[in-house]
């Protein structure tokens, strides 16, 4: 798995929105912070951009992404924001400049789309967060940070407190995964990722409970979770309506999918779209500890 340059004093990181729209103001934050680590920023035009629910049309986005992927001077792409849309132009998009300059993309939801078709460059990218996070003031700080790390290739390490649902056990593999609705979404495709051997992490927002069972069918009946190192399951936050509705909470629908399975399994991961959003590689290997005392979650 390639892994791109980490970042020097000075290079630059472009930022994109290919797909929903975010306004300009929310973004100088993000830009103000990346040029404090010393880096230059490039908007693309997309930033600020509105089209219906998207930053411009499918083809503004698809060329705009085209160029910061075919920059040579830019060394990172942020993606501003998720929403819906990289689905829609990613089929369009040429790797072929990308993969003669690999470059580090940043984003999480619906750049799942983007991180999965990268993992098929045999590439790695960041799942992390993007430009609102960094308004989030001193409690968005730890998870900002861990983006700066990440760029700066300083080898991060998470620990987390034990969850009642965890599956006890070691695991050491390639890390990959993201939004669940999206993972479901891209099974058929030429950009559904390969699980087999890997460790799989899941997040969610904004779904109903039944979603989640039938996404969660989806991904099992396609074989996602059969051939896993280990799993990590992230939040899944602002939910659309009550467990007592469907009769059991995220978690619950999730551990009954999964119950037959042996491998390591941690619940309540701090990736999500929540505050709790850990920048971690997709396609680095990593080391997975669940024990009784908790979880360990670090570069290999």
């Amino acid at each position: 798995m390639i892994q791109p340059s980490h970042l020097r004093q000075g290079d630059t990181i472009g930022i994109v929105c290919p797909s929903g729209n975010i306004h300009l103001e929310k973004v100088q934050i993000c830009i103000q912070t990346l040029e404090k680590w010393g880096y230059s920023v490039k908007l693309g035009t997309t930033v600020g951009a509105k089209k219906d629910s998207f930053s411009g049309t499918d083809t503004e986005r698809a060329a705009d992404l085209q160029s910061m992927l075919d920059d040579t001077s830019v060394k990172a792409i942020l993606c501003a924001r998720g929403g819906y849309g990289a689905s829609r132009i990613i089929g369009t998009m040429n790797f072929k400049h990308f993969n003669e300059q690999p470059k580090w993309v940043i984003g999480f939801s619906d750049i799942t789309v983007l991180h999965a078709a990268i993992l098929k460059q045999n590439c790695m990218s960041i799942h992390g967060p993007m430009a609102a996070a960094f308004a989030k003031g001193v409690e968005g700080e730890p998870y900002i940070q861990s983006l700066k790390q990440v760029l700066e290739g300083e080898k991060t390490k998470y620990k987390i407190p034990a969850h009642s649902m965890n599956t006890l056990g070691n695991a050491k593999a390639e890390l990959v995964g993201g939004n669940l609705c999206i993972l479901a979404h891209l099974i058929g495709s030429k950009n559904a990722i390969d699980t087999s051997g890997k460790i799989l992490f899941l997040e969610d927002v904004g779904e109903y409970h039944y979603n989640i069972d039938r996404l969660m069918i989806q991904c099992k009946n396609a074989g996602l979770f059969d051939k896993l190192a280990g799993l990590v399951i992230g939040g899944f936050t602002d939910l659309k309506d009550p467990a007592s509705d469907f009769g059991a909470t995220a978690y619950d629908i999730i551990k009954e999918h999964i119950s037959g399975y042996t491998y390591p399994i941690c619940f309540d991961f701090p990736i999500s779209h929540s505050l709790p959003n850990y920048a971690i590689k997709q396609g680095q290997q990593y080391s997975l500890e669940i024990s009784e005392a908790g979880v360990s979650l670090q570069e290999a």
